[in-house]
């Protein structure tokens, strides 16, 4: 791997370390919000839960779906909570409370040092609804919305400034599911609506749900001729899962790679028929490690534990590989949610009125928000392949990012070899006196460990000895199955 300070891909928004926060399951009951527990605060938000989100570097929390959104009435989660009322959300057969809503949802982000990507109905919400609650969010006062919102104990505005324009409307298993053409007029309008409310806000279109749509990628082309001077992004959504092949599922950033780049092909496609001078980016607002497979139905409760899988090693490594990928993406995907946060397939895991742990996921997107702020680099890279069911796919897969003010480099490299060590030759020469700093690894000899609340430590990552001395060229040693973070230093 050849580094070149110089040959620079993108700088990185910081908005691509983003996590994902939905009224689903636990997420936010006993999740974020337990006001019976013991290091609950004075609103009720767990405060140990606060400090793992600041932990994790979190720049953005979409909110408050998800399919929830859908069927999702902003206006019942706002006003004293004795009057709110409960509702029957159709999305996952539970049964909503709104004890959270808009306004507690802005207090908590505050607290755990996180922005917020709002999102609006595009089910049986109407653009009118979309434009009152941006106006209840950002219009300083004077009408009767921002009123309200200084009323219900909020005198300044939220100054929310990016936000989705509906979630996942290209599947049938949405509230209020529209075709292509119908949901990019109904896009396009509420758009409109919106900046003209607010002018300085970013809104994400909604792409396909996954690549496995049939309307994949008619549905993105369809709606971006609708929409695309209204709109800065249009969405991708994709999760992986273990079908039985460790091999396959290891390679699942070179599928997720594929997919960033046909949805950047198709964009492109309409800018041209369009003839326009603007750039729509990508925002991978959903992505991770989920077993839907697993699935279990609830009927009409309160919260209950709803997609709570518990990750392994093996998930953490996979995991990791799709972060290399939006990194290495990130000139096109500006932003990207990790989705989602707390106990939902989340790298934070709570017990009611008991502690809360780090899943094996929680680390490598640790690493990645904490060290891959800056400029991604182009490195040349030549590494033996493995065939996959996506094809040949890298055994080592690398990101490079340049920290300039700080002068330091950080190295990402993921070993999905099964059973070989391989060596990563690093030439650094263009960084001049350069030093290893650090040197982080994650493995194991069982690759299905999980971290639970009687071993919560059993998937951690290890501080190694960095390389001695000035090294622009450095030979390193990766283990099999492994999770590596090389930061270095320079004059």
């Amino acid at each position: 791997m050849t580094v070149e300070k110089n040959f620079v891909r993108s700088h990185v928004d910081d908005r691509l370390y983003s996590s994902f926060i939905e009224h689903l399951g636990r997420a936010v009951y006993s999740g974020i919000y337990e006001p019976d527990h013991p290091l609950a605060d004075e609103q009720g938000f767990r405060k140990d839960v606060i400090a793992l989100v600041r932990d994790l570097g979190v720049s953005l929390i979409r909110y408050p779906g998800g399919n929830f959104l859908s069927g999702y009435d902003w206006k019942d989660g706002i006003g004293p909570r004795n009057s709110r009322p409960r509702r029957l959300d159709l999305a996952w057969r539970t049964i909503e409370p709104n004890l959270i809503g808009i306004d507690e949802f802005v207090d908590w982000s505050k607290k755990a040092g996180t922005g917020i990507m709002g999102a609006v109905n595009m089910g049986t919400g109407t653009p009118k609804e979309a434009g009152e609650l941006l106006e209840y969010c950002n219009f300083s006062g004077g009408t009767y919305w921002s009123d309200l919102r200084k009323k219900n104990g909020h005198p300044e505005p939220y100054g929310i400034k990016t936000w989705c324009v509906g979630n996942e409307m290209d599947g049938p298993w949405q509230i209020c599911h529209l075709d292509a053409v119908d949901y990019g007029k109904k896009a396009r309008e509420t758009a409109k609506i919106m900046k003209w409310i607010d002018e300085d806000i970013e809104l994400v279109a909604c792409g396909s749900a996954t690549s496995l749509m049939p309307s994949y990628p008619e549905w993105d082309r369809i709606v971006l001729e609708h929409t695309y001077e209204q709109v800065d992004y249009l969405s991708l959504h994709r999760y992986y899962e273990n079908h039985g092949n460790d091999r396959d599922f290891l390679a699942s950033f070179v599928d997720m790679d594929r997919f960033i780049k046909s949805v950047a092909s198709t964009v492109d496609y309409v800018k041209a028929l369009k003839r326009s001078s603007k750039t729509v980016y990508l925002s991978f607002d959903e992505w991770n490690v989920w077993y839907q497979q697993k699935q279990t139905r609830f009927d009409w409760e309160v919260a209950p534990p709803i997609l709570e899988d518990q990750y392994s090693l093996l998930d953490a490594l996979v995991f990791a590989g799709l972060g290399i990928t939006l990194i290495n993406n990130s000139d096109r995907v500006r932003i990207a949610c990790l989705a989602q946060l707390v106990n939902v397939i989340a790298p934070i895991f709570t017990q009611k009125g008991g502690p809360a742990i780090m899943q094996s996921t929680y680390w490598p997107f640790r690493d990645i928000s904490r060290y891959g702020r800056g400029s991604v680099l182009e490195p040349v890279i030549k590494a033996p392949t493995m065939e996959t069911v996506y094809g040949d796919a890298p055994v080592l897969a690398l990101a490079a990012v340049h920290q300039e003010d700080s002068r330091e480099l950080t190295v990402f490299c993921l070993n999905i070899d099964e059973t070989e060590t391989h060596q990563l030759d690093l030439a650094l020469g263009s960084f001049g006196d350069i030093t290893m700093i650090s040197r982080q690894e994650l493995s194991g000899k069982d690759r299905h460990a999980k971290n639970d609340f009687s071993m919560p430590d059993r998937i951690i990552p290890k501080s190694l000895e960095p390389v001695q001395g000035s090294c622009p060229n450095c030979s390193l040693i990766i283990p099999p199955l492994s999770w590596n973070v090389f930061r270095f230093s320079y004059s």
